[in-house]
């Protein structure tokens, strides 16, 4: 599966690999395009996953805020309830597409 934003693929990985949680797809960490995602400064923390990082990113010119987010330190219960440790698993919203 591809995740893409206007043609540009940020990420790339065999379904197999990616983990869907909450109706979005997770992409393992060495499978996205980390220069394509800049560290955001908004906090977010889930009650079950634990505290979120966002990524913004890059389109050509424009920078989209918090488009991409992680969870780099997953809560205990997280791996048991999802079925597979996802930390630092990546995931997409809004413009980015996932596709086949």
């Amino acid at each position: 599966m591809k995740a893409v934003l206007n043609g540009t693929v940020l990420a790339e990985a065999p379904t197999e690999d990616l983990i869907k949680i909450e109706g979005n797809w997770y992409f393992p960490p060495e499978s996205v395009k980390a220069e394509l995602l800049q560290t955001s400064p908004t906090p977010y923390t889930c009650p079950w996953k634990g505290d979120c990082q966002y990524f913004s990113v890059q389109d050509g010119e424009v920078v989209l805020q918090d488009r991409a987010w992680t969870y780099p330190e997953i809560l205990p219960g997280a791996v048991t309830r999802v079925g597979k440790d996802f930390s630092n698993y990546v995931a997409f919203w809004k413009e980015v597409r996932v596709t086949d």
